[in-house]
């Protein structure tokens, strides 16, 4: 931006949407993004999302809360293969059924290339849950306040909100125009770095709870009078986005629009993108938040000619997103890159033969720490009994008489005395080596249940994916048990 910036500033304050001044009715636009596919809404089972997400270990938590919030979103994954995001609501947060399955099911009907879609959701007893896709690449707020390599480009911050404003507009045209709390948290990125809408801000935390959970500062007049979200309040929060793409900092509005009036540009511009953008498509942008920040809800305008006017702004158009941000492309990029041990590039390779030796020398060191709960009946009764099949098993894994260590472990596993991750992956290679790659994956899927943060349990996800063909999940389950080992070698190191 220029030095010009107060002539600017004359004309954006209380100026009308210069050349977006028409009757909504009068455009016809083609949604493309209305033909995305993903599969039906569905009820979920609360043990199936509690594999997902590793029995809901704190290590798999996304939520920008944490763990003690009220409503903590999990990633997961489906059959080790689909990617999803699990909100897990407060168990008195819904404790009418019917209305929170109306809800969840009304919302799950929404199919849009920039929603991050609601795939299902899940009702047992008190438990009430969510299902959506999971987007990879972090949140807005993470690239416009807390970035690390580099600030994001002027080009992808207007995709940001264009993407964002026909993600409303969508909404809206299927009766969804309400959207609570809309904030940067939930703008996410998926897989090729597309800004989508997080769905779960189409449905309240609590059947009676607020609709506005970020700084009063930030919240609509009107809802802060009446206690009521209306379309004109989604409006507001999107001109607080705005000023969040244009300033690179969260500004309260009330002080944006005191900068905008006395005409101090400096203070509203991030200093970021200086000499990105032109001194027209600067003002258009605060003339665009500045209305949609009117006190009066009349005054705003409405999501259609918003983005009729985001429109004209684009640049770089036919540049991906990914090359915008500077980002890899896709969650199942290339593995060379990764850190991975013996075991991991073992799985890699579809070494078997290493992967054995490998087991073999670590044994059961992984089990330390392991919860075991036994009465004094199960030692007595039931434990000698116990050992010996494992030890059965560890002699016939050793010797690779993989049928009857098979048999062995599961006599181990079915009696249910004592929980050992390392003999589901005992197992889990035992059904890989003759050519049972999908009872193999389901015993890793246990192993990583029990204990969550086992890189082990990974690797022999991805060689069972392998196995199975799934060559990206197997890519993304390497990635993810490098990850976990890098964690836990970090922290051993320090």
């Amino acid at each position: 931006m220029g030095s010009s910036s107060s002539k600017l500033l004359a004309c954006c304050w209380g100026s009308q949407l210069k050349g977006t001044v028409l009757e909504a009715s009068d455009v016809v636009r083609e949604d493309k993004a209305d033909t995305y596919e993903q599969p039906p809404f569905q009820d979920f089972s609360f043990d199936q999302l509690r594999l997902a997400t590793s029995g809901f270990a704190a290590e798999n938590i996304v939520s920008e809360h944490g763990e003690k919030a009220p409503n903590v979103v999990y990633k997961g994954k489906l059959d080790a293969t689909r990617r999803i995001a699990v909100k897990r609501f407060n168990r008195s947060a819904w404790p009418d059924v019917r209305q929170f399955l109306e809800e969840a099911k009304a919302v799950g009907q929404l199919r849009n290339q920039r929603l991050a879609n609601l795939l299902g959701c899940c009702c047992e007893g008190d438990e009430r849950l969510l299902v959506a896709e999971y987007m990879p690449n972090e949140t807005l707020a993470k690239h416009l306040f807390h970035w690390e390599a580099q600030p994001m480009r002027w080009p992808m911050r207007l995709r940001v909100v264009l993407y964002l404003a026909e993600a409303l507009e969508y909404c809206t045209s299927k009766g969804r125009a309400l959207y609570h709390d809309l904030n940067a948290y939930r703008v996410l990125f998926d897989d090729d770095c597309n800004p989508r809408l997080s769905c779960f801000g189409l449905m309240k935390n609590s059947r009676d709870g607020k609709s506005y959970s970020t700084n009063l500062a930030f919240t609509p007049p009107e809802y802060l009078r009446t206690g009521r979200v209306t379309p004109e309040s989604v409006i507001y929060s999107f001109g607080t986005l705005l000023l969040d793409v244009f300033s690179g900092k969260h500004i309260p509005p009330s002080h944006a629009l005191d900068l905008i009036r006395d005409r101090n540009f400096h203070m509203l511009t991030d200093s970021c993108l200086e000499g990105q953008f032109s001194d027209e498509d600067g003002t258009e942008v605060v003339r665009l938040a500045s209305r949609c920040l009117q006190y009066e809800q009349r005054e705003r305008p409405n999501i259609k000619l918003l983005v009729l006017a985001l429109t004209p702004l684009q640049k770089e158009i036919e540049v991906p997103s990914y090359v915008l941000m500077d980002m890899p492309h896709g969650g199942a990029s290339s593995v060379e890159s990764l850190s991975l041990s013996p075991l991991g590039e073992a799985c890699l390779r579809m070494d078997l033969t290493a992967i054995h030796e490998i087991l073999e020398k670590i044994g059961y060191k992984d089990d330390e720490g392991t919860a075991n709960e036994l009465s004094f009946q199960m030692w007595t009764n039931q434990m000698q009994e116990t050992l010996t099949s494992k030890k059965k098993g560890d002699a016939a894994f050793r010797h690779k008489d993989l049928n009857t260590a098979i048999e062995c472990y599961t006599q181990f596993i079915d009696v249910g005395t004592m929980v050992s991750p390392t003999v589901f992956a005992r197992r889990s290679l035992s059904y890989l080596m003759i050519d049972n790659p999908q009872e193999a994956l389901n015993d890793a899927m246990q192993a990583l249940l029990i204990c969550p943060t086992w890189p082990t349990a990974l690797y022999l996800q991805s060689a069972a994916l392998f196995a199975l063909g799934m060559e990206n999940e197997a890519r993304e389950a390497l990635k993810d048990g490098s990850s976990l080992e890098a964690k836990k070698n970090g922290s051993s190191g320090r």
